[in-house]
């Protein structure tokens, strides 16, 4: 019924075009219109509200309105029929489903592991982990600076935990330190919340309470996996707890590379070079843009005298920049007191 027309007038006979009205009006009073009148209103034809006189094929006569009505009603009644019946068989075959499953332990709302496809709904199901968490959640926030749109989007998550008095700890890039966001972030979370940074960390992840995680399931992070089974969570509870233990305090300094004139971010460009990444790779590890790692690798190879990509592979072997720094270069860490804690501008639970 609705579905007929052309391009231009995608409508059914029940709500006519305004220029499809007109003529076809016109048609009714008069009895019937030269054909020409229709060119601009192919619809009329198509949808078998004007027909050629058989008299006269110059012109078109139209459709009596009643037949026209009696036309659209058995068609709605023809629709409605099929829509009750293909109602009636979903339900049947869900029922049937239901009960295949219905003694399986932790099925749906317990599963161990449930795919969440799209972002409505990894954000509707990271809103009901927040709702629910009590103690602790654990973050890991990979790329760069957190931009304003994701800052905003998790926010309210981050104050609805502070108020109950969650307790939050991120894992970011060292990146993440320049975002301006920082400072204000800090300031609205208190010490509910504290950072750490390294040089790369994992994909992102989200623990609550170290009873359910969420992890990304496909590059773009539109796919995500809600896991609630025990020893995965444990699994990647101890993940983060490593990564933590190596970590820098948000506000403490970043090691001294021991070489004069390199900088931290530098040596950690430079071991991955010497494992043969692509200017690519590197920038996204270490949550930069390729822009800026090609700048580091010029003055990279302006300090260590090296003129070619070659040359300065060999170099950074000959600076001993080619592997984790040595425990000598590194400063010791302490226990972040209440100076330390702070957090980076995203949320920890956007996904």
């Amino acid at each position: 019924m609705v579905e007929r027309g052309t391009d231009g007038h995608p409508h059914g006979a029940d709500r006519l075009c305004e220029a499809g009205d007109r003529v076809y009006s016109r048609a009714v009073r008069r009895g019937r219109v030269p054909r020409a009148d229709a060119d601009a209103v192919p619809c009329l034809v198509e949808l078998a509200l004007l027909h050629p006189d058989p008299d006269d094929m110059k012109w078109l006569v139209p459709t009596s309105p009643q037949e026209v009505m009696t036309r659209l009603l058995r068609e709605m009644h023809e629709h409605v029929a099929e829509t009750q019946s293909r109602m009636g068989a979903a339900v049947a075959a869900f029922e049937w489903y239901t009960e295949l499953g219905g003694h399986a332990q932790g099925y749906a709302e317990g599963a161990a592991i449930r795919v969440l496809d799209g972002l409505p709904r990894i954000r509707a199901a990271v809103d009901e982990a927040t709702e629910a968490c009590t103690t602790e959640v654990l973050t890991v926030q990979p790329g760069g600076i957190r931009r304003e749109d994701e800052l905003t989007e998790g926010l309210h998550r981050a104050m609805t935990l502070r108020r109950r008095g969650v307790h939050m700890r991120d894992l970011y890039t060292h990146v993440a330190r320049h975002g301006q966001g920082l400072l204000n972030y800090m300031e609205l979370m208190g010490d509910a919340a504290e950072a750490r940074t390294l040089d790369e960390v994992v994909e992102r992840l989200l623990v609550f309470d170290r009873r359910v995680a969420f992890i990304p399931a496909n590059a773009d992070r539109t796919i995500a996996l809600e896991l609630r089974h025990p020893a995965l969570v444990d699994y990647l509870v101890t993940v983060f707890e490593r990564f933590w233990r190596l970590a820098v305090p948000l506000t403490g300094p970043l090691p001294d590379t021991g070489i004069e004139g390199i900088t931290h971010r530098e040596r950690s460009i430079a071991a991955l070079l010497a494992e043969g990444h692509q200017d690519a790779v590197v920038a996204e590890r270490l949550g930069i843009s390729v822009r800026t790692c090609r700048a580091h690798i010029a003055r990279l190879s302006e300090t260590l005298g090296a003129a070619s990509r070659t040359q300065l592979g060999v170099r950074i072997a000959q600076a001993g920049l080619d592997g984790p720094p040595r425990s000598t270069d590194l400063l010791p860490l302490t226990a972040p007191g209440p100076a330390d804690r702070s957090t980076a501008p995203e949320s920890p639970t956007a996904l």
